[in-house]
């Protein structure tokens, strides 16, 4: 037995400006009532690394460009489901549960992955935060 079901459409999510377009990924993928968005990093609508040496400044950054791509999307941070926050010091944990709090206050809470890595694309950037959120 086989189910056919019609193709769901992908849609790229973007911003204006698109700080991802040079790089030639999209910020986000809408597809159907989920939006998959790209890690976001701490950087400015021009590309810029916000908050060099800042970890906290970096998390704000990060989370302010991950609610502007599901805002874009037709989603915003409440309607997270999962996150994956890449940081380069797991010392860093506390502070960030502190902002989680803060942007995500909502029960049930969002399913997280919390990991550090040696770097990330830029040597500045100390976190980048890709989630997955529901479209209503």
């Amino acid at each position: 037995m086989s189910v056919t079901q019609p193709a769901t459409e992908r849609v790229r999510v973007s911003a204006e400006p698109d700080w991802y377009e040079s790089a030639g990924i999209s910020l986000g993928v809408r597809v159907g009532h989920l939006v998959f968005t790209s890690g976001q990093a701490p950087i400015d609508a021009q590309g810029a690394t916000v908050g060099a040496g800042d970890f906290e400044t970096q998390a704000r950054q990060s989370l302010a460009n991950l609610s502007t791509v599901l805002t874009n999307a037709g989603s915003s941070l409440a309607e997270v489901v999962k996150a994956t926050v890449f940081v380069t010091d797991i010392g860093q944990q506390d502070i960030f549960a502190k902002l989680r709090a803060e942007h995500f206050p909502d029960k049930p809470h969002l399913a997280e992955s919390f990991v550090e890595v040696s770097s990330l694309a830029n040597p500045e950037w100390m976190i980048e935060i890709e989630a997955i959120g529901l479209v209503r």
